[in-house]
């Protein structure tokens, strides 16, 4: 499909935090024109998206599609078709698939059969070191030629500091992003849940907030040593915004997200041993999701992902502390942000940018602005339609999530990537 047209619809801009009712006309996979028609142009397709919004495409900066290795969970194909019915044109996997991301045999695998797939775009992050086993480093700059848009260790120790730094000054020589999930290895092992009252009266061993707030420290140390440009993923704590404010307040070049569950549940939501509610970093304080929507409302916080990690139904039927972390995630990243919206925490800009204009520029991409001469990846969504979370309509293979049952107000109606129509309902 070479020539579309998107009409009548509100399209808000998060750039220019403008909104208009228009037209788009879309041509070899760009946006040609906004408002008025070009000379000659004839639609092969025509959409009305009267009363309906269109936003850029979202951007998810973390979703496991589990594949390679674990595809007994779910696979490539079946998540990108979830994430394409979510209005997400582009996501971000991270190195801790099976083989590990470490060598650009495995960065084309994935890519190859992303683009099979053809619903959503698939961007790989390597492994910061090989096997993701915290000893040598990984060849970054070899990496980085294949395609991979960033390094981490995911949530894999590294546990002797003169490796991380040799590691932080080469992504930093590389010109590379480092991609960090904040955690101290020895004090969060073995644990399921926040370190606090309701896991201590349940029995179950807990997660300290300094084993994320010791991680970031350190982190941020070295990044002042070594100019290295760096993420700090799935934030979970009140100390740990506060170290990020302070960092940029003092000029650090730093970026940081937080997961969409952690801004509506806390550590009370596993009071019934709800397993769907077993996350990494744990569910904290309602406190703790008080400041993360803080942060979010005053810009600390960069970007919100939706941490997609699917699983199998027998992973959570177990006893809370050996069923697997995660939430099956990607279908709820846009409806839980709008809620924030409903809930005046921020207004429909930002919740957008948070999703779409910001973790692209976190990712160094060409993406999450409407204008013209910019690729056509758009989410039009109905911002009216009452709608309630069914598993079984799910389109990802994993239906663990704790939102089942959760009342929704907007709902993804066409999605559109490289000016392709790829969902519509």
């Amino acid at each position: 499909m070479n020539r579309l047209l998107v009409s009548n619809g509100l399209i808000l801009d998060p750039v220019t935090q403008s909104v208009k009712t228009s037209n788009i006309y879309i041509a070899d996979g760009n946006i040609i024109a906004i408002d008025h028609e070009p000379d000659g142009f004839e639609a092969e397709l025509s959409i009305d998206a009267t009363g309906l919004v269109i936003s850029p495409g979202l951007v998810d900066l973390c979703a496991r599609l589990r594949e390679p290795g674990l595809e007994f969970k779910a696979d490539i194909h079946s998540e990108v078709t979830a994430a394409a019915s979510a209005g997400i044109t582009t996501l971000c996997c991270p190195p801790d698939t099976d083989p590990v991301i470490d060598e650009p045999a495995v960065v084309e695998l994935i890519h190859r059969k992303a683009a099979n797939a053809a619903n959503t775009r698939v961007l790989t992050l390597g492994a910061l070191t090989r096997g993701l086993e915290g000893q040598l480093l990984s060849e970054m700059a070899i990496l980085k030629a294949a395609g991979c848009v960033g390094v981490s260790n995911s949530r894999r120790p590294v546990s002797n500091t003169l490796i991380l730094r040799r590691a932080y000054s080469y992504a930093a020589n590389c010109g590379i992003t480092l991609f960090i999930e904040p955690d101290e290895h020895w004090l969060s092992k073995g644990g399921c849940a926040h370190d606090g009252k309701v896991a201590t009266r349940l029995g179950l061993q807990g997660i300290p907030v300094s084993a994320e707030t010791v991680a970031i420290s350190r982190a941020l140390e070295l990044i002042l040593e070594t100019g290295a440009r760096a993420h700090f993923g799935r934030l979970s704590s009140a100390h740990g915004v506060e170290l990020i404010r302070r960092a940029k307040e003092r000029g650090m070049a730093i970026t940081a997200d937080v997961s969409a569950h952690q801004l509506f549940l806390s550590e009370m939501d596993i009071n019934s041993f709800n397993s769907m509610c077993h996350v990494l970093p744990p569910l904290r304080s309602q406190r703790d999701m008080e400041a993360l929507r803080e942060a979010v409302k005053d810009g600390v916080i960069d970007a919100i992902c939706s941490d997609h990690q699917p699983h199998e139904p027998d992973a959570k039927q177990a006893p809370f502390a050996s069923t697997q972390a995660g939430i099956s995630s990607l279908e709820t990243l846009l409806p839980l942000t709008l809620r924030l919206v409903h809930e005046q925490v921020v207004p429909t800009y930002t919740a957008l940018s948070l999703l779409s204009t910001q973790p692209a520029a976190i990712l160094g991409i060409d993406a999450g602005v409407l204008a013209t001469n910019r690729p056509a990846d758009i989410c039009i969504y109905d911002p009216e339609q009452d709608w309630q979370l069914d598993t079984s309509t799910m389109l990802s293979r994993g239906k663990n999530t704790p939102f089942e049952g959760w009342n929704f107000q907007g709902k993804v109606r066409h999605t559109i990537i490289d000016g392709r129509l790829v969902y519509t309902t």
